[in-house]
């Protein structure tokens, strides 16, 4: 099924929890939706399920508007964030419980699809059991299967791995994003973790304050960010407010900040099938500009583009070390590889530190 939103609002009074959404889901496509608590991500997947109505805009299936049509009509199976099961029902009741409205798909018995989706999930054999007995991450599969019950045309996760320790966290949603392309279900993820929106992800959409702030394939909205906001939202990065100085023959800007000059690059660079803009800007000579540095591009004593700094934080993270610089009263992150200045002393507090970055690592900001 290929979905569609189009400039979909949702208002509660004078309240806007939606402003003009309008996305587009590719059938059998992985799409999450990520962004902080309070940002629509709910909603959306509540106006697509049926559960509420937009004030303005459709929902589309397959081009078709679902105006009117209630959530059991939808053909959509739903995981909400506290799975929801019913504590009398057994596990296997639970499944069966979402083929009430549906006949069974392939003409199999109920026993039989229940028995499959609970293989499907891990938990074979485990019919009889009462979901109280369950671990958090099990009753999160039965969720998962009872959702896969009657076949849907779509799937809708509503932040189903949030009550979860890290650790089961990440294997659980390696099984789920399995599972999804085994069956090629349309998936709709909804998620506030952007670790586990880039993991999982076909593609993402970034929502803030109602709106879409930018949609693309992990890569692209990792490395290439829209606007400000994503760039501070989606892992963490380096901001920085500069003046233009000039334009060179040879290309790219020179750019200020403060009293240090930087070479940006410009140009374009592929992710996946989608082609993301690389500090391209029409600022001219004086005019200000934003653009970005990941912590992990800039390299000590390496890159064009030199910052000198104290050090003020270290954060040892095992494989690698996240360091916070103190530049001219400018906060700067900085991930190294552990071993690359541990037996020198070169990461102890208030030392000097010179980390630099290509002109192509910086990325300017709309």
């Amino acid at each position: 099924m290929k979905l569609q939103l189009d400039n979909v609002s949702k208002r509660y009074g004078t309240a806007t929890a939606l402003d003009s959404v309008s996305l587009s889901v590719e059938e059998g496509e992985f799409f999450t939706l990520v962004g902080p608590s309070g940002c629509g991500k709910t909603t959306t997947l509540r106006c697509i399920a049926g559960f509420e109505s937009p004030t303005e805009g459709a929902v589309r299936f397959d081009g078709e508007s679902m105006a009117g049509v209630p959530p059991e009509a939808r053909g959509v199976g739903v995981v909400f964030q506290n799975y929801a099961l019913f504590p009398h029902l057994t596990v296997g009741e639970n499944v069966a419980y979402g083929l009430r409205f549906t006949d069974t798909p392939g003409g199999n018995s109920r026993d039989d699809r229940v028995a499959e989706l609970l293989e499907l999930v891990d938990l074979a054999g485990f019919e009889d059991r009462d979901p109280d007995s369950l671990s958090g991450g099990q009753q999160q599969r039965v969720a998962l299967a009872r959702a896969l019950a009657p076949g849907p045309d779509l799937l809708l996760l509503d932040e189903p791995m949030s009550a979860l320790d890290a650790r089961l966290r990440d294997r659980l949603r390696r099984q789920v994003k399995h599972i999804q392309s085994e069956l090629g279900v349309t998936t709709v993820y909804v998620t506030h973790d952007q670790s586990e929106a880039l993991a999982v992800s076909d593609r993402v959409a970034v929502l803030n304050r109602g709106r879409v702030e930018q949609v693309g394939n992990p890569r692209e909205v990792y490395h290439r960010p829209r606007t400000r906001f994503v760039a501070e939202f989606v892992g963490e990065n380096n901001v920085f407010d500069a003046v233009v100085e000039s334009r060179p023959e040879t290309g790219g800007l020179r750019v200020g900040v403060g009293d240090d000059v930087f070479a940006l690059s410009e140009g374009r660079r592929t992710f996946g099938k989608s082609a993301a803009s690389q500090s391209e800007s029409s600022a001219a000579p004086g005019e200000t500009l934003t653009f970005c540095v990941r912590p992990e591009a800039l390299r000590i004593e390496g890159g064009m583009n030199r910052i000198r700094g104290t050090i003020v934080d270290t954060e040892f993270q095992g494989a690698t070390t996240r360091l916070r610089l103190d530049w001219d009263g400018t906060d700067v992150a900085v991930t190294v590889d552990d071993e690359s200045g541990r037996e020198d002393g070169r990461f102890e507090l208030g030392s000097t530190l010179e980390v630099g970055f290509d002109p192509t690592a910086a990325h300017i900001l709309e």
